[in-house]
Protein backbone atom coordinates (compact mmCIF):
# COMPACT_ATOMS: atom_id res chain seq x y z
CA UNK A 1 0.00 0.00 0.00
CA UNK A 2 1.48 3.00 -1.23
CA UNK A 3 0.66 6.33 1.18
CA UNK A 4 1.83 9.90 -0.05
CA UNK A 5 2.35 12.38 2.58
CA UNK A 6 1.78 16.20 1.10
CA UNK A 7 4.45 18.16 3.37
CA UNK A 8 3.24 20.63 5.60
CA UNK A 9 5.07 23.61 3.68
CA UNK A 10 2.67 22.55 0.82
CA UNK A 11 -0.27 21.87 2.86
CA UNK A 12 0.21 25.53 4.21
CA UNK A 13 0.83 27.35 1.18
CA UNK A 14 -2.04 25.44 -0.40
CA UNK A 15 -4.33 26.84 2.51
CA UNK A 16 -3.43 30.41 2.17
CA UNK A 17 -4.09 29.81 -1.67
CA UNK A 18 -7.26 29.08 -1.15
CA UNK A 19 -7.87 31.85 1.26
CA UNK A 20 -7.10 34.67 -1.39
CA UNK A 21 -9.40 32.50 -3.69
CA UNK A 22 -11.28 35.88 -4.36
CA UNK A 23 -8.50 37.87 -5.73
CA UNK A 24 -7.18 37.77 -9.14
CA UNK A 25 -4.45 34.94 -9.33
CA UNK A 26 -1.82 37.23 -9.59
CA UNK A 27 -2.36 39.94 -7.32
CA UNK A 28 -3.40 36.74 -4.75
CA UNK A 29 0.28 35.32 -5.64
CA UNK A 30 1.95 38.83 -4.77
CA UNK A 31 -0.09 39.27 -1.45
CA UNK A 32 1.29 35.31 -0.21
CA UNK A 33 4.28 35.78 -1.26
CA UNK A 34 4.69 38.84 0.49
CA UNK A 35 3.00 36.80 3.57
CA UNK A 36 5.20 33.89 3.05
CA UNK A 37 8.62 36.28 3.18
CA UNK A 38 7.22 38.21 6.11
CA UNK A 39 6.14 35.34 8.17
CA UNK A 40 7.78 31.58 7.10
CA UNK A 41 10.71 30.11 8.16
CA UNK A 42 14.12 30.49 5.92
CA UNK A 43 13.75 26.61 6.01
CA UNK A 44 10.21 26.57 4.95
CA UNK A 45 10.34 29.41 2.50
CA UNK A 46 13.12 27.41 0.63
CA UNK A 47 11.38 23.98 0.80
CA UNK A 48 8.82 25.42 -1.22
CA UNK A 49 10.72 27.37 -3.85
CA UNK A 50 12.55 23.81 -4.11
CA UNK A 51 9.28 21.85 -4.46
CA UNK A 52 7.54 24.13 -6.88
CA UNK A 53 10.82 24.58 -9.36
CA UNK A 54 10.76 20.42 -9.09
CA UNK A 55 6.98 21.18 -10.56
CA UNK A 56 4.83 19.75 -8.01
CA UNK A 57 2.09 18.81 -8.84
CA UNK A 58 0.37 18.87 -5.40
CA UNK A 59 0.69 22.74 -4.93
CA UNK A 60 -2.16 25.18 -6.19
CA UNK A 61 -1.37 26.88 -8.95
CA UNK A 62 -1.41 30.16 -6.91
CA UNK A 63 1.02 29.35 -4.12
CA UNK A 64 2.98 27.93 -6.43
CA UNK A 65 3.61 31.04 -8.82
CA UNK A 66 3.63 32.88 -5.43
CA UNK A 67 6.41 30.53 -4.20
CA UNK A 68 8.15 31.80 -7.93
CA UNK A 69 7.46 35.46 -6.64
CA UNK A 70 9.16 34.30 -3.34
CA UNK A 71 12.43 33.05 -4.74
CA UNK A 72 12.23 36.80 -6.68
CA UNK A 73 12.12 38.48 -3.58
CA UNK A 74 15.89 36.65 -2.89
CA UNK A 75 14.08 35.39 0.70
Amino acid sequence: MSHTTIPPYVRLANEIAAQFAHRPPAEAATAIATHLKATWDPRMKQALIAHATAGAEDLDPVAALAAQQLQAMRT
